[in-house]
């Protein structure tokens, strides 16, 4: 009788062995980077700047993980996806119409997998330079027709119950110029809204909406490129989620970080604060990879975009076999803030010259100077400088998110022309993007992979079954 309760205690325990060890390879800690708009020509001509302007010779750190794969992203209602129908794709596994977040195209509501990981004990993060109420951060807790109900998103971004949420701004806080009850409703909620990044770290509340006041737009916390005194950045996104979910779930979590100023620089064909954009996305990248190096066998890093944005290439008519990327060093400000400027000059009371503009395009974009100008060249952006500044004549160019007037378009065509940067849209295209992944469970995204299936395979690398 003895010997047969030894010999069950025995078994017992080799199934618990077994049944801890296969524990111990799902991953506990998974970061899910989102370069919003990133393709293939995205992250090519990063590296390309990175390896001959620099001369760093080390790939991206993205390029350097051992998944390497494609993901197609097509929508349940287009072969060219928008954020909203791909973020949903991305989150819950279920393709659905553009514009509608969160909910299958009849219009049913679809769980994402941060909530069946915080179901199962994960703490949950999600990270964005864009709008906390944007569509990939969205996709991650809303349920919403349309992507633009941001006052009921604000709501559901409370509801979530997640501990860490965070963006440029949460725009349902207003209508029309005019507060609405959504501060007032989050308080009472018990979660904290905060506008100083550095206060989530000594803040004792484990829910947090983080806004910081630092933001340029309701649309974007800034490009890097114009060196906004104060911007958070995809790197101190990365560190403050992970140290706030380490004080609060340190067991196990889930983050997942965006970086939408890729998509909004490539809306804009700005090609130079692409390239900055996807270099200051792979720093955080970075960041998390020294994560890993500490809980290699429980972390899962995965890194893709929801959709490629411009149709970037690497090369253009101009550059044939070759591109300048050094060219794009001296850039100092986006398109966004350099037509601001001519916008502003063409309002002022003493009109800008051609000198003075001259001088700021040698100082603000090395044109001139570093970037060499024929004279046929420099005369035909003489006369578009006539037409915008002088003759008030010029047409304005319409993006999704901006629109810029005639003179600030060349400017930007000639730096893309000169650094060999190639554009096919302003809008979304139906390429495939990249996929990058390394840890546990990783080998599971090898292969060509549509969209839907990269959250199940999370769920699968964590061991969660979703109900």
């Amino acid at each position: 009788m003895k010997k047969f309760i030894n010999l069950r205690n025995l078994i017992t325990t080799l199934a618990l062995t077994v049944f801890c060890s296969l524990n111990a390879d799902d991953a506990r800690y998974i970061f899910y980077f989102i370069g919003d708009g990133m393709g293939p020509g995205h992250v090519m001509m990063a590296d390309t700047y990175k390896r001959n302007a620099p001369g760093d010779s080390l790939p991206l750190a993205m390029m350097q993980l051992p998944v390497q794969s494609l993901q197609t992203t097509y929508s349940a209602s287009s072969p060219v996806t928008d954020s909203a129908a791909a973020g949903t794709a991305l989150a819950t596994g279920v393709k659905t119409k553009n514009s509608m977040l969160g909910m299958n195209p009849d219009s049913v509501a679809v769980n994402s997998i941060a909530k069946y990981l915080h179901d199962n004990g994960y703490g949950v993060a999600l990270m964005t330079n864009s709008a906390a109420d944007d569509a990939t951060p969205g996709a991650f807790y809303a349920h919403v027709p349309n992507r633009k109900e941001y006052y009921k998103i604000g709501r559901q971004a409370v509801e979530s119950g997640y501990e860490l949420i965070a963006g440029a701004a949460l725009r349902g806080l207003s209508h029309d110029g005019k507060p609405t009850d959504l501060a007032d409703y989050i308080a009472t909620q018990g979660v904290e809204l905060l506008t100083d990044p550095a206060a989530v770290a000594t803040s004792d509340s484990r829910r947090i909406i983080l806004t910081p006041t630092t933001s340029l737009w309701d649309w974007d916390m800034g490009y890097y490129v114009d060196n906004n005194e104060g911007q958070m950045t995809v790197d101190q996104m990365t560190a403050t989620a992970i140290s706030h979910l380490s004080r609060h779930t340190p067991d196990k979590f889930f983050m997942m970080v965006e970086c939408g100023s890729i998509d909004h620089a490539a809306h804009a064909n700005d090609g130079g604060a692409v390239v900055k954009e996807v270099l200051a996305f792979d720093k955080a990248i970075e960041s998390a990879l020294e994560f890993y190096r500490s809980h290699p066998d429980e972390t899962l890093i995965v890194i893709t975009a929801d959709h490629e944005t411009g149709g970037m290439s690497v090369g253009n008519n101009h550059t044939g076999y070759t591109a300048r990327p050094e060219y794009l060093i001296p850039q100092k400000v986006s398109k966004e803030i350099f037509s601001k400027y001519c916008d502003d000059m063409m309002n002022a009371a003493d009109k800008i010259t051609w000198d003075e503009m001259k001088q700021y395009l040698s100082d603000n974009l090395g044109f001139f100077t570093i970037i060499p100008f024929s004279e046929r060249r420099e005369n035909k952006l003489k006369d578009v400088f006539k037409s915008t500044f002088i003759d008030g004549q010029a047409r304005r160019q319409e993006t999704l998110y901006s629109n810029f007037n005639q003179f600030a378009v060349e400017v930007f065509e000639i730096l893309n022309e000169k650094a060999g940067i190639g554009w096919t849209s302003l809008a979304h295209t139906g390429n495939f993007v990249p996929l990058f992944a390394i840890g546990t469970g990783s080998e599971l995204f090898n292969g060509l992979n549509d969209n839907t299936a990269i959250p199940r395979k999370i769920l699968e690398a964590a061991n969660i079954s979703p109900k």
